[in-house]
């Protein structure tokens, strides 16, 4: 990812969970919570979180893993890693924090049983890449967990656009003092593909046996989870 970008980051990581929350109307922690049931997750796997920002998605990966389980969260933006551990404390669970490139993970082969993204995958600059990291460090038959934006259909899609377009620049600027971050953000989701076509994109990394979508709240969202070959 450029300079540019994790500068942006870099700005906003001290009101990026509460405009996560606000923007999403708190759908996005139910959205994380999924994600790691659908990936089947149990305890004592080995859990590594790309583009971990924050570390929510992280978070709710360890609460299921349990103290017998690693889980590794890594983003190439310290200013939202340092927000992880805090968070962590307060859930009295212990998460590996650490910077790092999804498009060249510092792992060996078949290291984990999951690797996730949520929010990240449209950043990447080369997203096939970074997909076919996150499947090589996971053991052969595990997971690959990505949750990623959508676009709504029918009725629905011209009032996402204008929220989308108008109130999130606005809020960005009002309330996080950012506007031209919450104006990139949607812009990179309205050019990200989402559904059947992440789906093929994903299949053809040959990276995988079996790849399922699971559709969020009108379409908003996309879970997706993969079987590594």
């Amino acid at each position: 990812m450029s300079e540019e970008v994790k500068k942006m980051f870099a700005e906003i990581s001290g009101k990026y969970d509460f405009m996560n929350t606000f923007l999403s109307f708190g759908m996005h922690k139910i959205w994380r919570k999924r994600a790691v049931r659908f990936a089947g997750t149990k305890q004592g796997d080995n859990v590594l979180d790309c583009a971990s920002g924050t570390g929510d998605l992280a978070i709710e990966f360890k609460k299921r893993t349990g103290k017998s389980g690693r889980m590794v969260a890594q983003d190439f933006c310290k200013d939202m890693l340092d927000i992880i551990n805090p968070k962590a404390k307060k859930e009295k669970i212990e998460i590996e924090v650490e910077t790092g490139d999804v498009l060249n993970l510092n792992y060996p082969d078949n290291t984990f049983d999951i690797s996730s993204i949520a929010f990240g995958l449209r950043n990447l600059d080369d997203p096939v890449l970074g997909l076919k990291e996150m499947a090589r460090v996971v053991k052969p038959n595990g997971k690959v967990v990505i949750l990623e934006t959508g676009q709504p259909k029918n009725l629905f899609y011209f009032f996402y656009k204008l929220y989308s377009k108008y109130f999130m620049p606005l809020a960005g600027k009002l309330i996080a003092g950012n506007k031209s971050a919450y104006t990139y953000l949607p812009v990179t989701a309205s050019k990200f593909p989402f559904g059947e076509e992440l789906v093929e994109m994903m299949k053809g990394t040959g990276m995988f046996s079996d790849v399922k979508s699971y559709l969020q709240t009108f379409g908003v969202a996309y879970i997706y989870v993969a079987t590594v070959k």
